[in-house]
C-alpha cells in the first residue's frame, strides 16, 4: 500500500534526537544531577534509534524522587559513571537536532553532563520544544503536560511516566503528531523541518494560523532556545 504523500518526507529529510533526563532536582545549578537518559532518533517520519541508559553520578536520591521515578539509589549505583553513559549518547546523537518535552529543563542538564564528561558542544544540537509548540497548536488543552497531551492526541503508552525511555517515546509521537496536525491545518506541501518548528516556537501564542499563511518554508535562521 503506498504511504500518505510523501508528507514524512516533507517534514524534514533530518535526523531528530528526542531527549529526556531523568534526575535528582530541578536544575543542575542547585546540585541536581541526572540518573537516566534517553535518546530516540527520528528520520522521515520513523523511529529509527533509541538509546536508554541510568547512569551513576554518586549524587544521592531522595524518597520522593524515588517515589515518582522508580528510581533507586541500588539501581544507580550498579550503573555505569554518568560520565561514560554521557561519552556514549553524545556520539549516537552527534550532527542530529534535539527535542524535548520541557526543553529548558532538559537542555541544561544535556550542556551540565556534557560539560562534566568533557565533551565538546555540537553545533547542531538546538533545542525544539513540544511544551512550547502545544501551546501553539494545541490552546484547548487543559495543561501541557506530557500525559495530558499524550492523551489529547491518543497517543500509544509507552510504559511509565518518568523514566526515560518512555517518557522520550512519548515526546517523539507527539513531535510527529504536532508536524501531522500543522500540515493538516495548513499544506501538506509544508517543509515543517526542526528549523521551522523552532521558528513556531517563538511565534506569538494564537498566531500560529498567520504563521501557516505566511509561509513555513521561508528561510529563516534559529536563534538559541533560551
Amino acid at each position: 500500500m503506498r504511504r500518505a504523500p510523501n508528507r514524512a518526507r516533507l517534514t524534514a529529510m533530518e535526523t531528530v534526537a528526542v531527549i529526556d533526563f531523568e534526575t535528582t532536582g530541578i536544575a543542575p545549578g542547585q546540585g541536581a544531577r541526572a540518573t537516566e537518559i534517553a535518546a530516540v532518533l527520528l528520520r522521515e517520519g520513523e523511529i529509527v534509534g533509541r538509546f536508554q541508559s541510568l547512569m551513576n553520578s554518586g549524587a544521592w536520591i531522595a524518597p520522593f524522587i524515588e517515589s515518582l521515578t522508580g528510581i533507586s539509589n541500588a539501581m544507580v549505583a550498579a550503573a555505569s559513571p554518568a560520565r561514560a553513559v554521557i561519552r556514549e549518547v553524545v556520539p549516537f546523537t552527534r550532527g542530529c537536532q534535539t527535542v524535548a518535552q520541557n526543553a529548558s529543563f532538559d537542555r541544561s542538564f544535556w550542556l551540565a553532563e556534557a560539560a562534566a564528561a568533557g565533551c565538546e558542544p555540537d553545533p547542531a544540537h538546538r533545542f525544539a520544544c513540544t511544551m512550547l509548540l502545544a501551546r501553539r497548536v494545541y490552546p484547548q488543552a487543559p495543561n501541557r503536560k506530557r500525559g495530558t497531551l499524550a492523551a489529547l492526541n491518543q497517543l500509544p503508552d509507552n510504559g511509565r511516566a518518568h523514566r526515560a525511555l518512555a517518557d522520550a517515546m512519548t515526546a517523539a509521537q507527539l513531535w510527529m503528531k504536532l508536524q501531522r496536525d500543522l500540515q493538516e491545518r495548513g499544506s501538506a506541501r509544508l517543509a515543517l523541518t526542526h528549523e521551522r518548528m523552532c521558528e513556531l516556537q517563538r511565534t506569538a501564542r494564537g498566531g500560529t494560523d498567520r504563521w501557516l499563511r505566511q509561509g513555513a518554508g521561508r528561510a529563516v535562521v534559529p536563534r538559541r532556545m533560551v
